[in-house]
């Protein structure tokens, strides 16, 4: 069947990182923010990872914003909620910092611009849990605008998080389109690759390869960028 839709992953696909370092960072960030509001680093940080860990289990039953502040509120109380509007202060305003521990790959350009060319439509399947305010930032550090892509994934859009299966089928419900027709370009043999057993074609990118669980790689198409480039024009 015909490939209609391109889906990418973000973190270590379009925009270059190290995932690990990233997170670290990002944490780190976030908690040296909230720390003069009362927010103990420790303490808080048990709580970030908590909701985090309830994003990547969710089964559905709520998107994963409103699961995350179920979890964050377990360790705060609902009072926690209310300051919110701190969080959205540190996204709009302070999460800009973690630009400088990421990379650029301008030949991902050629990537979009080849899928377009082709006709298909692209979309951001990136694990959902930050919110919009973050994902479209680390969109625009790619070099792309988020307005490029039908769908980009998000905490306030989603019910399921990789490496869950339920989050791409739920992806390409709204869609509209048969995982035959979708191709799924990442860097996480997990997260990533997991979209295979659905029936999507995948290219797993190894430029900044996360792969965890050791698995042999040979089984998936893969290779760097140009390898990548080569592919579409074989696949597209």
């Amino acid at each position: 069947m015909k490939i209609t839709t391109v889906l990418f992953d973000l973190d270590g696909t379009l925009l270059p990182l190290d995932q690990d370092e990233f997170v670290k960072q990002y944490f780190g960030h976030l908690a040296a923010f909230l720390a003069p509001h009362g927010y103990d680093v420790a303490q808080f940080t048990k709580a970030l990872w908590s909701g985090v860990t309830a994003m990547t289990e969710n089964d559905g039953r709520a998107n994963n914003e409103t699961v995350f502040w179920d979890h964050f509120c377990h360790f705060y109380g609902d009072k926690a909620r209310d300051d919110m509007p701190l969080f959205d202060t540190f996204y709009r305003d302070h999460f800009v910092a973690l630009k400088r521990i990421c990379g650029w790959n301008p030949q991902m350009r050629k990537v979009i611009d080849r899928v377009k060319d082709a006709g298909c439509t692209a979309v951001v399947a990136t694990n959902p849990v930050f919110p919009i305010t973050a994902t479209e930032q680390r969109i625009r550090w790619a070099g792309f605008a988020p307005e490029e892509f039908r769908i980009v994934t998000t905490y306030e859009n989603s019910r399921f998080s990789k490496p869950n299966p339920r989050y791409y089928e739920d992806l390409i419900a709204q869609l509209g389109v048969s995982p035959e027709e979708c191709l799924m370009i990442g860097n996480d043999t997990l997260d990533d690759m997991i979209a295979e057993t659905l029936g999507m074609k995948v290219f797993l990118l190894t430029d900044c390869l996360v792969n965890r669980q050791n698995k042999d790689i040979s089984s998936y198409p893969h290779g760097n960028v140009d390898q990548l480039m080569q592919f579409l024009s074989d696949t597209l």
